[in-house]
Formats: structure tokens, sequence, C-alpha cells
């Protein structure tokens, strides 16, 4: 999993979007139990925010320096969506019914996005 040692080279921040309690959040919470600290650790400059909200969709983002999102070629494996902003772009995936491979695999291809916007 060397790819995720080069998450602060092809990202700008990372967040994670989770409620607390739900069902819906259950394998999104393990992941970053089971996650975070390897991550971080390979990561240390990378900022990954985790954000708690009672009754959320858990999703997760990812924000890009590249404004340029024609380069991108990702697989369409997951729920995609792309917002473009003054500082940046942001990708995300919603996590809803994915597992703990799952949200790894899109967390990967997020990584591989902002690999290819280098070009």
């Amino acid at each position: 999993m060397a790819w995720r040692g080069l998450l602060s080279k092809n990202l700008k921040e990372l967040r994670i979007l989770l409620c607390q309690s739900s069902p819906s959040s259950s394998s999104t919470r393990t992941f970053i139990e089971k996650n975070y600290k390897d991550l971080k650790t390979l990561n240390p400059k990378l900022p990954i925010l985790i954000r708690e909200c009672n009754g959320i969709e858990p999703q997760l983002w990812a924000r890009y320096e590249m404004l340029d999102f024609a380069c991108a070629d990702v697989s369409q494996a997951f729920d995609w969506f792309m917002v473009e902003l003054d500082f940046g772009v942001e990708r995300g995936v919603r996590l809803e019914g994915l597992s703990e491979t799952q949200i790894s695999k899109a967390l990967e291809e997020l990584g591989k996005v902002g690999a290819s916007l280098k070009g």
C-alpha cells in the first residue's frame, strides 16, 4: 500500500464526514479507527479532518490544488461528485454501504486523481 505515503503529495486536504452512531457510518468509523494513525504517520503534514454530525451520510472528500479535471481518469466504481472552489477542486465519494476495503480503495482512487492533475 505504497499509495498511502503519497497522499500528502497528491492532496491538499482530506476530510471524512460521518455520523457517530448511525449504522450507515459503521464501516467508516471502523476504517478511521484502523487506518487514521497509519495515514497520519505516513502524511504528517496532510490535514486529515474528521467531521462528525448526527445523521449525516458518510462521505470522503479530497481537496486538490489544481483546477483542471479534464486529465483525471479514475474508476467509475464509486459514486463520485465534484465541486470547484476558488481555492481548488474538491472531489467526494459517498461511503454509505461500502466496506472498509472499499473505503480504502476509494481513498486510493482520490489519491490517483491528485497524481493525474500534477500530470
